[in-house]
């Protein structure tokens, strides 16, 4: 599943990150902030109407998303 269609709330850990190209930088980016196999993720709240950002919480730090962003991060959905 991909962050960006993770419900809000939801837990879930970071399985990859995804290059759209070779050396994709924004790729790069995320796994330089924490986007990395393991970690713990949710998605904290939506932007108005479903649309962007959305607010990523990974560990104890949040980060405002692109929906393009998060869809780069491939997560696996875990039992509340």
């Amino acid at each position: 599943m991909r962050l960006s269609d993770l419900p809000k709330g939801a837990p879930a850990v970071v399985d990859r990150v995804d290059d759209a190209h070779a050396a994709d930088p924004i790729a790069q980016r995320l796994r330089d902030l924490g986007f990395v196999d393991g970690e713990p993720v949710r998605v904290v709240a939506i932007g108005p109407m479903g649309a962007d950002p959305l607010l990523i919480q990974i560990g104890s730090t949040r980060f405002a998303l692109r929906r393009t962003e998060a869809a780069r991060v491939t997560v696996r959905q875990e039992a509340a």
